[in-house]
């Protein structure tokens, strides 16, 4: 909280509202699914009490298990607009008459909801500084990267269940459920985001779920998942052939398995982020595959709430984000090529040290082959 008044301070503002619920998450250590409707936390530069407004049908749980110091509710037995509520609170601390920033996040702000606030504030609302705390909490603490480990051997576990429950006869979706059942038993969380499992002629989903889709021998395929430990995400993703794989299938794991590799193999403090993207895009383009790579090289992985674990940090082209240790990043260059029904990606999360990156995942990286 004293870091985040701070940087408050630097951008010249008095209070800063915030929507996104990992911002809140942070500094609450609220877990509360409030993000499903508006909710706000308002931060001063000042040490001034922070004030919380939520729905009312969250209120025993943020007077429990959150850090706030003034909590305000709308809602409850009879429907209410919360933006009425959004305003007398704000009279009270006469934002009015001061320098005001918000978040804008993707998801959690419906635009109605958004223009409202805008209306009321008028002129005190004089920046939109919507990466202010999350750029704070792109390098972890030594407990954070803690309970990413913990998520990663979760994902790990998760994944053996997954090889063994790859076999023709089975659904996508009750090889699916092997992973979600090894999740939850093994501490995690529901993730933020789904599963991506994709087979046969489906291989050329970048991000398809499971199906009612039958396995069958020769198929060959891609999956992708993350464990949340306390929310903190680990994400891995394997390629999987049932059955000898293809010279093509080996063909596109081998260049995307050496792709990620280059990536890695640039990353460590103090390097622009778009170099191991370049290492990743160079392999593939050498490859001849550079049109069918249609997704970033990797990001930062976060507290996550649905439907994200991303951090607003990538490598990819243009990016002007530096790396620093202590960060946590998804590895995951991709090829899929939709007229063929076939793709490729690994995925693996490294930990950015002073003289390199440290894979956190333990389970192997080759071709699963069932």
């Amino acid at each position: 909280m004293k870091r985040v008044r701070e940087a408050i301070a630097r951008t010249e503002l008095d209070w800063l509202i915030l929507f996104h619920p990992v911002s809140i998450h942070w500094l609450t250590g609220s877990d509360a699914k409030s993000y499903q409707a508006f909710q706000c936390l308002m931060v001063s530069a000042e040490s001034r009490p922070t004030v919380m407004l939520t729905r009312e049908s969250e209120r025993n749980e943020f007077e429990d298990d959150a850090w706030i110091d003034e909590l305000e509710t709308w809602g409850g037995s009879e429907p209410q607009d919360p933006l009425e509520v959004f305003g007398d609170i704000a009279n009270k601390l006469g934002l009015q008459g001061k320098r005001v920033g918000i978040e804008v996040p993707a998801y959690y702000l419906h635009p109605h909801h958004y223009e409202k606030v805008k209306l009321f504030l008028g002129r005190a609302l004089v920046a939109e500084p919507t990466g202010l705390v999350p750029h704070l909490k792109l390098v972890k603490s030594p407990r954070e990267i803690e309970l990413v480990r913990k998520a990663g051997a979760i994902a790990d576990e998760a994944m053996r269940s997954f090889t063994a429950a790859l076999q023709p006869g089975r659904s996508e979706l009750q090889v699916a459920a092997e992973v979600y059942r090894t999740l939850l038993a093994e501490g995690s969380g529901l993730p933020a985001s789904t599963m991506n499992l994709v087979s046969g002629k489906r291989a050329g989903f970048s991000h398809g779920a499971p199906t009612e889709r039958i396995l069958q021998h020769g198929d060959a395929g891609n999956v992708e998942y993350g464990a949340a430990y306390k929310r903190y995400t680990a994400t891995i993703g394997r390629q999987f052939c049932l059955g000898a794989p293809s010279r093509r299938v080996q063909h596109l794991y081998d260049v995307v398995r050496a792709a990620a590799d280059a990536c890695i193999a640039e990353i460590r403090d103090g390097v622009p982020a778009i170099v191991p993207h370049e290492a990743a895009k160079r392999v593939i383009a050498e490859a001849g595959f550079d049109r069918y790579r249609i997704h970033t090289s990797g990001y930062g992985i976060a507290p996550g709430f649905p439907p994200s674990w991303g951090e607003p940090l990538n490598m990819f082209g243009g990016t002007t984000d530096v790396l620093k240790a202590g960060m946590v990043i998804s590895v995951e260059p991709p090829v899929f090529i939709g007229s063929e029904h076939l793709g490729a990606r690994i995925i693996d999360n490294v930990l950015v040290t002073e003289n390199g990156a440290e894979l956190l995942g333990r389970f192997p990286r080759e071709l699963v082959v069932a």
